[in-house]
Order: C-alpha cells, then structure tokens, then sequence
C-alpha cells in the first residue's frame, strides 16, 4: 500500500482550510482570524508567489518598473502575525467531502473540519480559437504578466482577443503607457456587462476614442507564427483582412478553476453553486469569488459576481457564516456601464481599494 503524508488536525479546534490566495481567500484568513482566534487556518495556493493583487497587473508595464512586492495583498510578516499557515506550490486534486479531506499532489493529504473553495478563474478561451492557443501569452499570474511586459518592446502592438472587461483595463492602461491596442470582439466585449447592441456601438465608439482599435464584426480565421523580420505573430480575419501583432492575448471571460472538485459530491454547475450565504451542498464547504454562482432570488438563477469589491464582500460573508454568522451576500448589483465626465468608460468591475 503506498504510504501518505498526512497533515491531522488538533482535537477541539476548527481547522478551516481556504484553497486559493487571492482576494476573496485573503479576505476570508483574515475574518476567520479575527472572528475565532483559537483555530487553525491554513490556506493553499498552486502559485509560489503570497497573495498577488491580480487587479494591479496593469502596472507592469508602467516605464517605472515594478517589483513583485509591489503587487502583494500583505507583506510578509502578516501571515506570521495572524497566525495564517499559507502553504504554497500546494496543488488540490481532490476533496473527500464525506471524510473531510484533501488529496494533494505527491501522495500528501490535508484533513480540515471547514473549507472554503477560493481557488478563482482562468482565462476561457473559446472552442473556435483552442487550436490557437500555444500562439497567445498568459496573463494570470505575476509571472506571466512579467514575461509579457519583457517580450514587449516600446510601442510594441498587443491584440486582445474577445475585449473583456478584465482585458479592456489592461487595454486602456497600454494606451496609456504608449503600446498600441486592437481589440477584436464580438460576444464577449464587455463581458460580463450585458450591453444592448445600440448602447455596445456607442461604448466601442468610446473605446476608439480612448486611443483602442476595435474591430467588433470580425473574428479570428487562423493565427500564424510571424514571418522573420516581420511581427511574431500575423492574424487574418474573417473577412480576408489581416492583423500583425507582438503579443495575442484571450480575454473571453473565466472559467472557474474547480478540476480538482470532479467526484467531491457538491454541486456544480460552471461554478460551485451555493447560497446566499455562500454555502454549497454540502455543510462544512463554502466557496467564494470568481469560482462560485451564488442564488440570486430576484433573478431566480444562479449567477457570477465578479470584480475585486464583489470578491473581497464575498471572502468576508463567507468567513462570517462559517463560524456561527448568518449573513447573506448581496444578490443585487447595479453593474452598469458609465461614461466618466471625461468621456471615458468606467466600470464598478475596475473599482478596487
């Protein structure tokens, strides 16, 4: 039989175990912390980097330069100071619900008395663009927002792919520190707004106003590896018209990061279903952020909430109710597009302290 490393619990103290690093995760340590002094908290992330502000990757290419400490939710010291065991480098591949456990890479496992699913989401990349898809760049982590930001030269040209809103504040950032930007999006610019087309025309019209090329009645034939002395890569459209471009990136939404739950017996839809309380089905697991569709009564479905002020109310509520609160999420957002008094977009998913 092969043997495994087995991390036990202390008998008559909570274990609550947070899979994932970012916002929401971050948040929920620190309420758990606060709310029940006498547990243990441990938290999980697959990256080798503490919690990463996602939403400040943008800065990496200001002409200041940027270190990787300055995109850190908490120094160092915190995690020590609030005692939060942060593992990192740790990957999940699956949850025995029934025997409160976690089954780790490398034949290790990790019992826990109430888990909190954090683990966020990737980039989506649609069936029509996979076979493409060793052709465009990375973006969701700090390392790969570097690499990015170091492969691209000074004026350099980035097409974004799809348009959505987490691409289009990296977008209107590049403009702003002198790349050049085509966006090329039909159903997925401005995700996840729901735009009717007429007020979409005039938001893409703002967009080109804002120094972004958008081509929003085209999509993608085929993408090709650049020709020697010519850009790295050469994209031709739909309509025979061809783009060259330095860096391709895939902005078409998320797809929840939840592999490792397959056969954990909670439901599961696209994301983890759960209440307004961010319960699942089952009774001792929460989730919270990009990776869980909550009930919303007024809409009677479940649905995402996205942006950092959603994902870091999220975190807290679920902390909350995992030790004894009874709190429920707010279901109802106001999640419209505006136009600044400057005549710019903006964007509640853009909003972050």
């Amino acid at each position: 039989m092969r043997s495994k490393k087995r991390f036990e619990t202390m008998a008559k103290r909570e274990h609550y175990v947070v899979i994932g690093n970012g916002v929401a995760g971050t948040e929920a340590a620190l309420q758990l912390r606060q709310r029940d002094q006498n547990s243990h908290i441990t938290m999980l992330t697959a990256g080798k980097l503490l919690s990463i502000n996602r939403y400040e990757f943008p800065k990496v290419f200001s002409p200041c330069g940027s270190d990787w400490r300055d995109f850190l939710l908490h120094p160092p010291e915190y995690y020590d100071e609030h005692e939060i065991s942060i593992q990192r480098n740790i990957w999940v591949t699956h949850v025995n619900a029934a025997e409160k456990l976690l089954m780790l890479r490398h034949r290790e496992s990790l019992s826990y008395t109430k888990l909190l699913i954090a683990s966020g989401g990737g980039r989506y990349i649609p069936e029509s663009l996979n076979q493409f898809r060793d052709l465009m760049e990375k973006f969701g982590t700090y390392e790969e927002a570097k690499t990015v930001s170091e492969a691209l030269s000074k004026g350099g040209h980035v097409v974004m792919l799809g348009g959505d809103m987490i691409g289009l504040d990296l977008a209107r950032s590049l403009i702003k520190y002198g790349f050049r930007v085509t966006v090329i999006g039909q159903e997925y610019l401005f995700w996840p707004h729901h735009v009717e087309p007429a007020e979409k025309q005039r938001f893409t019209t703002i967009l080109q106003d804002m120094g972004i090329s958008v081509r929003s009645y085209a999509s993608v034939e085929s993408i090709e590896q650049g020709k020697s002395g010519r850009k790295a890569r050469h994209i031709v459209l739909n309509d025979g018209k061809t783009i060259d471009a330095d860096i391709i990136l895939s902005f078409c939404g998320l797809m929840p990061s939840l592999a490792f739950m397959a056969g954990a017996g909670v439901d599961i839809e696209r994301g983890v279903l759960v209440d307004p309380h961010l319960k699942s089905t089952d009774k001792n697991i929460w989730a919270a952020g990009d990776v869980c569709q909550i009930w919303s009564p007024e809409e009677n479905q479940y649905r995402f909430y996205y942006g950092w002020e959603n994902v870091k109310e999220m975190g807290r509520v679920a902390a909350f109710n995992m030790t004894g609160g009874n709190e429920s999420i707010s279901t109802f957002q106001d999640e419209k597009l505006i136009v600044t008094d400057t005549g710019e977009i903006d964007s509640p998913f853009w909003q972050f302290s």
